[in-house]
């Protein structure tokens, strides 16, 4: 036998015992693939630590209020994703408000009488208690309630009384940007919340809000670092258009440092429609939501959170039903229906569903992909899962031949090499991707191996003597979605 010995030379003639470790037979069975996530959003710019466009790693909300400042933008993203998963590894990168930004605003004014109770006050889905009592004015009850907000230093916004208007607070959002338009000001959430009698409320929505950051920077601050979920919390043209584009390329055969990206849209059924039919990426989800109290971008957190901590457990079992958990629903009245629901999944928004107990839960994880380059439609990766599959499995193949062949020579199946020789075949190759999918298919990602068998491929490359070519054509793993049953009755 002629042993492939990797250190002890043959030209030792001192006497002596020598021995080597060799570690690529230590680990045959499946690859741990560590997710690694990343939340782009939003800082607030006065006195926090950590400098815009920093990557830095996070575990707790405290840290997120530290880095980037109490009710910023990325603070509140931070404390969703964490709340839905504390588990993986976590980091943050803050963006600036744009400089040409305006930062949105809204107004609360109190009108009628004033008697004795509690204005139940919802700003960005985090509720506020006003005390007020009989007797008094209306600009008391405007001052208490923006005291009330301002003593909250964990809200997106501050207010003011209007020097004009003295029963009318003025609500302007702490970070510029479009994205602030989406926060929701309302009353009496829960059932059993009511106005103090005869105290009425009117708001102004938010809206003005200008100028998102632009995201481009982001890709070459992170480098080839490999971050498996990415949180963006913007859905204009500009920025998703940069994420596609940095998503595909981390993707392709030269980086192999895939990512999924995940956010969330606020609009009518006729606008998140258009929003859908406007992307065509394998690589980014808009969940579509019509009224949520919540700010879109922690939906995106939340949703980014719970994909990281199931995804890395089961790539391929699919997320419905999971809890979205610190998100507050849309009322009853503004939900989508089934019906609408369903033309969404057909235009690449995702969907949620809500409970009887009023818990906001993933109904199905879409990607934006919907059509082939040829303009064809095209259902390969309209599930979340299917690239979170594929990811996965091109990881373990490629880490798996990279730790047992490491230095291999390579030569033909036909060669008459000793048994212990570090020589690489085709057969050899073949017979690895085999096995392989055993693996997987004990795993439940795979299925089919008699046809991966008839067609898998393994050959030295006709123009590099050096290279081995496979083609692998795994049968993924599909997931149970619709269940039809047609009931036949006798009387």
């Amino acid at each position: 036998m002629a042993i492939s010995f990797n250190d002890i030379p043959t030209t030792i003639r001192v006497p002596f015992v020598f021995a080597e470790f060799d570690n690529t037979n230590a680990v045959s069975g499946p690859s741990l693939m560590p997710y690694r996530n990343l939340v782009i959003g939003q800082r607030l710019a006065g006195g926090t630590p950590v400098a815009a466009l920093t990557p830095i790693r996070v575990t707790n909300p405290a840290q997120a209020k530290n880095y980037f400042g109490a009710g910023s933008m990325l603070a509140h993203m931070l404390e969703r994703q964490l709340q839905n998963n504390d588990i993986t590894e976590t980091w943050a990168i803050a963006l600036d408000d744009d400089g040409a930004a305006t930062a949105a605003a809204g107004s609360i004014t109190v009108g009628g009488t004033v008697a004795s109770g509690v204005i139940y006050l919802y700003i960005g889905a985090r509720r506020l208690k006003v005390g007020v009592s009989a007797g008094d004015t209306l600009a008391e009850v405007a001052t208490e309630i923006a005291a009330v907000i301002n003593a909250n230093t964990d809200l997106a916004v501050t207010a003011a009384v209007n020097g004009g208007t003295p029963e009318q607070v003025d609500i302007t959002a702490r970070n510029k940007g479009e994205v602030g338009n989406g926060l929701d000001i309302s009353v009496n959430y829960y059932d059993g919340e009511s106005l103090p009698t005869g105290l009425t409320v009117a708001i102004v929505a938010m809206t003005g809000g200008t100028a998102n950051p632009d995201i481009e920077d982001v890709w070459a601050v992170i480098g080839d670092v490999h971050y498996n979920v990415i949180t963006n919390p913007y859905t204009d043209a500009a920025n998703l258009t940069s994420l596609e584009a940095e998503l595909l390329d981390r993707w392709g055969p030269m980086r192999m440092i895939e990512g999924q990206a995940f956010s969330a849209a606020l609009g009518s059924h006729s606008s998140l429609g258009t929003l859908g039919d406007s992307r065509n990426s394998p690589h980014n989800s808009i969940m579509g939501i019509a009224k949520s109290p919540t700010p879109t971008y922690e939906w995106a957190a939340a949703i980014a959170g719970k994909v990281s901590y199931y995804g890395n457990i089961d790539p391929a079992r699919p997320f419905q039903t999971l809890q979205l958990e610190g998100i507050l629903p849309p009322k009853p009245v503004d939900r989508f229906t089934m019906a609408e629901n369903n033309l969404l999944l057909f235009d690449g928004i995702s969907t949620f569903s809500v409970d009887d107990g009023g818990l906001v839960r993933i109904q199905r994880l879409i990607t934006t992909y919907k059509t082939s380059p040829q303009g064809a439609e095209d259902i390969s990766y309209l599930d979340v899962n299917t690239p979170l599959t594929l990811a996965y499995l091109r990881y373990d193949f490629r880490n798996y031949i990279l730790r047992k062949y490491p230095r291999h020579k390579l030569g033909n199946d036909s060669t008459r090499y000793g048994a212990g020789q570090a020589i690489m075949t085709p057969k050899l190759g073949q017979a690895e991707a085999i096995a392989r999918f055993r693996i997987w298919e004990e795993q439940g990602l795979v299925e089919n191996i008699d046809q991966f068998k008839n067609d898998l491929i393994c050959e030295r490359n006709a123009g590099d003597p050096n290279r081995l070519d496979w083609y692998l054509p795994p049968d993924l793993m599909n997931q149970f979605r619709v269940g039809a049953a047609q009931i036949g009755f006798i009387l």
